[in-house]
């Protein structure tokens, strides 16, 4: 395995670990915790299912989405319509990741 594959997996690793609680993810993201809460109730981002945590606890994707809602609200869309936008670009993004991982397994494949 190349180093430039090796990089990424060890990328990919941490990033499905990265895992914060709700005061965190407002921290990071620049958004109030209480709209994150609202966000949550309409079904834009969800929380990890932990019955062992009391907390709201939001993994890397949901990072994501929140700050790329927060970016096409202030550049003036509705809260709906901005939560489309962006599942329609993560859509449209793991479609192409799901094009490259089966370019390089057929790669693979071919050696």
């Amino acid at each position: 395995m190349d180093d430039q594959i090796k990089n990424l997996l060890f990328d990919v690793d941490i990033i499905a670990r990265l895992v914060v609680g709700i005061g965190e993810a407002a921290e990071i993201t620049g958004v109030p915790q209480r709209q994150i809460r609202y966000w949550e109730t309409k079904g834009i981002i969800k929380c990890l299912p932990d019955q062992e945590v009391t907390t709201r606890r939001y993994d890397y994707a949901n990072l994501k989405k929140i700050i790329l809602i927060k970016e096409l609200l202030d550049d003036g869309f509705t809260l709906d319509a901005a939560a489309r936008k962006v599942e329609d670009r993560i859509s449209k993004i793991n479609e192409a990741i799901g094009k490259v991982m089966e370019q390089q397994q057929t790669k693979e494949g071919a050696q």
